[in-house]
């Protein structure tokens, strides 16, 4: 097995506390909640304020599976400028995650964009296991984040 496919299959099987408690449940309750009624926080947006927040978790998506291939490809510096431009706590992402009025997504977007720049900064180091463990907890923020919201 390659050093690409096992980083690629460690990320998924990571043991982090925050894949244990977030993203095992959710998808339980997945499988449990089919047919059933949404019970996740509505954020209440407004048509336009909606699609802009789904473009930017899009966007994220985008960023994390670039991130996953610039890895693979052992370019972490590039890896480093994407998770920061496209997951960090810029301006714009403040902004951003002010908008919306729920007081615990706001944190939760917040602990999000600043696990974006810590897996810059750890990305930085060229250690793969380290990257991948920052790189789950900021996917762990997403998986907990779609757990209890929905637009």
């Amino acid at each position: 097995m390659t050093i690409t496919r096992f980083a690629f299959i460690a990320l998924f099987l990571s043991t982090s506390s925050l894949a244990a408690e977030v993203a095992l449940p959710m998808a339980h309750q997945a499988h449990h909640d089919m047919g059933m009624a949404d019970s996740r926080i509505a954020l209440n947006l407004s048509p336009q304020m909606k699609q802009h927040q789904l473009s930017n978790m899009r966007g994220h998506v985008v960023a994390i599976q670039s991130i996953i291939g610039l890895m693979a490809n052992n370019q972490f510096v590039d890896a480093a400028k994407v998770a920061h431009s496209q997951l960090g706590l810029t301006p714009e992402m403040q902004s951003m995650c002010s908008m919306i009025g729920d007081e615990k997504f706001h944190e939760l977007g917040y602990a999000f964009h600043k696990s974006g720049d810590d897996l810059a900064d750890t990305l930085q180091s060229n250690d793969m296991n380290a990257s991948l463990r920052a790189l789950n907890t900021t996917m762990g923020y997403c998986v907990s984040c779609h757990a209890n919201y929905r637009q």
